[in-house]
């Protein structure tokens, strides 16, 4: 069998793939299905410095090959997860990604705080998040603030630092640049792409919220996009994310320049992907005489 390991941020994976944050929940939920050790890792559920409650309902939306949802990231809070999540999860042999996000700098840089010492080994940074102080504007949305946040959370904390980047920007490769210059250990991209529907009967939009993050296979092709340009613009690692739904997926994903890859809206159809993902991807290195998985990693030849 192909070696299946990699390397990410000083952290050593068993394999790339990682159930992406906000499908996962905390691992938990996951144990009756399989050992959660199997997986290379996994980014736990978006958590904030105080208990959200998540945007009223109706909160999810069917689009054509995927789906659009605006949770809002309801979550208990990072002192709650402390207490009553991570220790359920934190024997286990994997690698465990805490998803931290906040209303403004100050949120973020208190719960990564917290954060240390515990047994999260490393901090996935959200920073797609409206931030209250910008007057609603996502810090992720321009180099300046993605840097400035990822710079106080950088001082905040020893852990290694993965910034998760949005598409809804001009240039992802510019703020890439600018959060790997503040610290950044590694990127981790696409966030969703912003989507809605409408209720042609009611005239309304379906989600309460009007708009919100749409994810599965139909903004495939927008990642590996993104996640080529960015591998290409900066020295650090890469977690590709974005409608992987298949081994194959996987595979263009890590040749498209992703050390790791994060499995999300395809567990809500198969709870199992990961793990079939893991196998499928196995067998076609073994079928392709390849050693190493991370043989493919960057591997695409532009034309």
């Amino acid at each position: 069998m192909a070696d299946l390991s990699v390397s990410m941020a000083g952290i050593s994976f068993k394999n790339p793939i990682i159930p992406a944050s906000g499908t996962f929940g905390f691992g938990r939920e996951y144990l009756d299905y399989y050992p959660v050790s199997v997986l290379g890792g996994m980014s736990l559920k978006g958590t904030t410095l105080h208990r959200r409650a998540g945007n009223p309902p109706p909160r999810i939306a069917e689009a054509p090959m995927g789906m659009i949802n605006s949770v809002g990231l309801q979550n208990p809070g990072v002192d709650y997860f402390l207490s009553h999540e991570l220790p359920k999860v934190a024997d286990e042999d994997t690698v465990i990604i805490a998803n931290i996000a906040g209303s403004a700098i100050e949120d973020y840089v208190e719960s990564v705080r917290k954060l240390e010492g515990s047994a999260v080994d490393m901090i996935e940074l959200n920073i797609s998040c409206p931030n209250v102080k910008m007057g609603g504007a996502a810090l992720g949305s321009n180099c300046t603030s993605a840097g400035e946040a990822t710079k106080a959370v950088r001082k905040a904390t020893s852990k290694p630092l993965m910034v998760k980047l949005s598409p809804n920007v001009t240039d992802i490769s510019e703020i890439a640049r600018a959060v790997e210059a503040e610290g950044a250990d590694a990127v981790s991209l696409i966030n969703t792409p912003i989507g809605m529907r409408i209720d042609i009967r009611t005239r309304r939009p379906v989600l309460h919220n009007n708009i919100g993050g749409m994810s599965g296979p139909a903004i495939f092709p927008l990642a590996v996009r993104m996640v080529w340009q960015v591998a290409n613009a900066v020295k650090i690692p890469v977690s590709g994310i974005g409608g992987v739904t298949t081994f194959q997926d996987a595979i263009e994903m890590m040749m498209a320049g992703a050390t790791t890859v994060q499995v999300g809206a395809a567990m809500f159809q198969n709870p199992m992907a990961p793990v079939e993902i893991i196998d499928g991807m196995n067998h076609w290195l073994d079928e392709q005489n390849i050693s190493s998985v991370r043989e493919i990693i960057g591997s695409v030849q532009p034309w």
